[in-house]
């Protein structure tokens, strides 16, 4: 059965950090709609340029716009055999959308991280990108603390992956941070009460070391995925 699963949680609630660790240990892709935005505002197209302006005001892309991106990539091959959902959905429409594509696949596992927002505000005011492959700090300093076995970054200055240089991201800055939390709230926040019922539904706690996260976030997905397997002609949505 394949393991298709969405991660929830609030901006700095440490999704992506734990979705690539989950995709990687799963052998399946993470498939990331802010990476796939940021991409297409790299590019510089007019779609791009759209994309660039919304996400610097800390505000969301239309539901149309991100349906179709996340249509597209699911149904690539690679993501058959299951993914890491991570940024999608955000809407309670968008999560709607998402229930007509994954149509006769196999259940979806949805995952909440939960992180109190006087965290979330201090993650977010120190939190560092790398200006060249675009990874949070805390993303590859797990990966360099594995492979110098334990002594973690070497040059806090510097990409643990690519050696670029470290900047904050321009939708982390003060005024921003509040603004998308503010969006997270009211956009974002009401998926929980629409995914709570399903059996396939877990909370994690995301105030807690990454490394115990993942663990906790680990038990959860393969209680889930459990219940999916065994129930009665398979959980759908």
């Amino acid at each position: 059965m394949a393991l298709n699963l969405i991660m929830l949680g609030s901006p700095g609630a440490g999704k992506g950090t734990q979705a690539k660790r989950l995709a990687r240990g799963r052998r399946i892709p993470r498939v990331s709609t802010g990476d796939i935005l940021r991409e297409a505002a790299d590019a510089g197209t007019e779609v791009g340029r759209r994309v660039q302006v919304v996400m610097d005001r800390g505000e969301l892309v239309s539901d149309d716009v991100m349906t179709a991106i996340v249509r597209e990539r699911l149904n690539e091959p690679d993501a058959r055999g299951g993914f890491v959902l991570d940024g999608f959905p955000r809407t309670v429409a968008q999560a709607q959308a998402l229930d007509g594509i994954l149509d006769g696949r196999d259940a979806l596992i949805i995952v909440y991280i939960e992180v109190p927002e006087r965290e979330l505000v201090r993650r977010l005011g120190t939190r560092l990108m790398c200006a060249k492959c675009g990874t949070n700090a805390d993303g590859f300093a797990a990966v360099a603390k594995a492979a110098v076995g334990g002594k973690g970054q070497a040059d806090p200055e510097r990409c643990g992956l690519c050696g670029g240089s470290l900047v904050q991201r321009a939708d982390d800055r003060d005024a921003v941070v509040l603004e998308r939390l503010k969006v997270y709230h009211r956009e974002t926040e009401p998926l929980v009460e629409h995914y709570r019922s399903r059996a396939t539904f877990r909370r994690v706690d995301g105030a807690q070391p990454p490394d115990q996260v993942a663990r906790d976030l680990a038990v959860a997905v393969d209680a889930a995925h459990s219940v999916a397997t065994s129930a009665s002609g398979g959980v759908r949505r």
